[in-house]
């Protein structure tokens, strides 16, 4: 990128350059980010509607949904591509190229959807049953992963279209979709969680069951709206693309690179439910509050990712290289504040939000003061999946993948066994070894980005 045209800003223009960036940056990652807090308000009402139920049936649930959650975070990671490359089209003034990226977008998502079903529910209760756990532990998930793995197909190719949508800049009606999805799925659960449905079914496996109806009327939705656009013409979306292979394989090359790093790190954090489930059913349950509220904080700076990223994309297509630079530490800077405030929120609060989710006294102690450690990690975890997404809309694809591989899985994974097991230190070893992994990960993300900066 060292042959992009700078622009020129000075004093007060410059001033309100940034101003006018940071606006549109909030304005765009808002509703983003209600989004991505209504995917994990999905998760949440599961966990707390079925933890409820029955402690046991929080534990088949979470360990259920962790190897869901691996192969789905990377089928997602692999269509990073779609936004990416729209939003270059649309910073270089060619949106009526945008079409064939959904296009694209769309038929790798649902092979990669098929796919990630077959492989989970083939390999899903093997894998829970060769884990060393707990026998009652697996069997309870086994039979709650394979209706997980039902809902693959249908929520990834959701997700195509809703990375396409908001590299439109049209990220509010995707949100909306979304919270109307999660009425669909507390509905749901009310009625089947409890067993007094009729249909033979409660806890972990009907809790799975409305995760499959809430996907399904999001898929429909969205559907319904990208057919209806008064733009969807002029964009393409009803034309066959023409063959364009070097568009096609930087597309996907986006999606490879997105793809590794997902996979590295939530297989990563997948395998702290292994550990946990080492220690114990008690512990698993506490871990999976835990998790479940980092995933919830986790949310704000990913919802805020997308939109830095389709910033930067944006400028990167229009040839800008001072803007690349400009959008970027803009959104860093907006990552870092969140990270600040919002452990600031969880330290005080934290045995509140444990006793929201069971009424266990052992399993709500042990959450709570694990939750109040991880307000140590929240602003390097929001900050590094900032700079990841910001240096791939840039053009730096296996960067971000091979920091995420040496944090979380060459870091991360040893440290966490180590420190909870043979240190002792039970679930609070888990947290340390987080805590290390996304220092080390935001660290090395920055540097990368300060490097290529004083490249350009």
């Amino acid at each position: 990128m060292a042959d992009l045209a700078p622009t020129s800003a000075e004093g007060g223009g410059r001033f309100h350059r940034v101003r006018d960036e940071l606006a549109q940056l909030l304005t765009l990652s808002g509703p983003v980010v209600l989004a991505r807090l209504g995917i994990m308000t999905m998760g949440l009402s599961d966990a707390i509607v079925v933890g409820r139920y029955a402690a046991s049936e929080l534990g088949y649930h979470a360990m259920a949904w962790a190897p869901t959650s691996v192969v789905l975070t990377v089928a997602i990671g692999a269509l990073t591509g779609d936004q990416v490359m729209t939003s270059r089209a649309i910073g270089a003034g060619r949106a009526e190229h945008t079409g064939a990226v959904l296009r694209r977008g769309l038929s790798y998502s649902l092979w990669l959807g098929l796919a990630s079903m077959f492989l989970m529910v083939v390999l899903g209760p093997w894998s829970l049953r060769h884990m060393g756990l707990e026998p009652d532990l697996a069997a309870g998930a086994a039979k709650a992963v394979v209706i997980f793995a039902l809902s693959l197909p249908t929520y990834v190719v959701a997700c195509a279209a809703i990375s396409w949508l908001e590299a439109h800049a049209r990220p509010t009606p995707p949100m909306l979709m979304m919270w109307g999805a999660n009425v669909v799925n507390l509905g749901l659960l009310l009625w089947l969680v409890p067993g007094t449905s009729g249909l033979g079914i409660s806890g972990a496996r009907a809790g799975a069951w409305s995760t499959f109806g809430a996907r399904a009327f999001l898929l429909i939705a969205l559907a319904v709206y990208i057919l209806r656009m008064k733009e969807a013409r002029a964009y393409g979306v009803f034309d066959k693309p023409v063959p364009d292979r070097a568009l096609e394989a930087e597309q996907r090359q986006v999606g490879y690179g997105a793809g590794a790093s997902n996979f590295f790190e939530v297989a990563a954090f997948a395998s702290m439910n292994v550990i946990a489930g080492w220690l114990g059913g008690a512990m698993v349950a506490a871990w999976a509050i835990v998790l479940n509220v980092a995933a919830m904080v986790f949310m704000v700076p990913l919802g805020l990712a997308t939109g830095t990223a389709v910033m930067v994309g944006r400028a990167y297509g229009a040839r800008d290289a001072k803007g690349v630079v400009r959008v970027g530490l803009i959104g860093f800077g907006v990552a870092t504040a969140f990270g600040v405030v919002i452990s600031l929120i969880v330290w005080p609060t934290a045995h509140w939000i444990a006793a929201a989710y069971t009424r266990d006294p052992m399993v709500i102690e042990v959450a709570a003061s694990a939750m109040i450690l991880c307000c140590l990690f929240f602003l390097a975890d929001a900050l590094q999946v900032v700079v990841a997404q910001a240096l791939r809309a840039r053009g730096d694809v296996w960067v971000p993948s091979a920091t995420h591989l040496t944090s979380y899985v060459a870091v991360m994974m040893p440290l966490a066994w180590w420190l909870a097991i043979p240190m002792g230190m039970g679930l609070h070893g888990i947290v340390w070894a987080v805590i290390a992994a996304s220092l080390l990960s935001a660290g090395l993300l920055l540097a990368r980005f300060w490097q290529l900066s004083q490249r350009d």
